[in-house]
């Protein structure tokens, strides 16, 4: 019998040690900032861009040999794409209409109308259409600086992109 007493007290303790070493594990990852997953980009720099033929929403023609800048891909209903949407704007507007191009999937016409001002938009649907096919994006905010039918540098959040030469 004092066998087992003492087998149960044992027991008792471990329990209890492991309930302690659970909470301590459990507010230690609570403390910790969520990472952001980061984009899963099938076309890395040096990558060549497949070709497409698109219509922008002003009427123009956008194919692989107009696009020279950057290109962003958003969506509606994606939270990121509206906390980086500020922040892509700015430097959108200091690149140049010219030298920025938007897809935006799915329907918000505010969101259409603010890139608009500063980025040739093509619109598509969620699957992102035939310019995300060309990149193989799946992924959305997903930034992508394109030099000669070439990516040049990928990011997931504008601050990310590299700083480009004075145009």
């Amino acid at each position: 019998m004092p066998y087992v007493v003492a087998t149960l007290v044992l027991l008792g303790l471990m329990c209890l040690l492991n309930l302690l070493l659970t909470i301590g594990i459990l507010r230690r990852m609570r403390d910790q900032p969520a990472a952001r997953p980061e984009p899963p980009f099938a076309l890395r720099p040096g990558s060549a861009v497949g070709e497409f033929a698109v219509t922008t929403i002003d009427g123009e023609p956008l194919t692989l040999a107009a696009l020279n800048g950057t290109v962003a891909f958003f969506s509606a209903g994606c939270d990121a794409c509206h906390e980086t949407l500020p922040d892509f704007l700015a430097y959108a507007r200091a690149q140049g209409r010219d030298n920025v191009f938007a897809v935006f999937g799915g329907d918000e016409p505010d969101t259409v109308r603010a890139l608009a001002e500063v980025a040739h938009v093509v619109t598509a649907e969620l699957d992102g259409g035939p310019v995300a096919a060309a990149f193989r994006n799946t992924w959305t905010p997903a930034l992508y600086v394109v030099d000669g039918g070439r990516v040049v540098a990928t990011a997931g959040r504008v601050h990310e992109l590299p700083v480009p030469a004075a145009r």
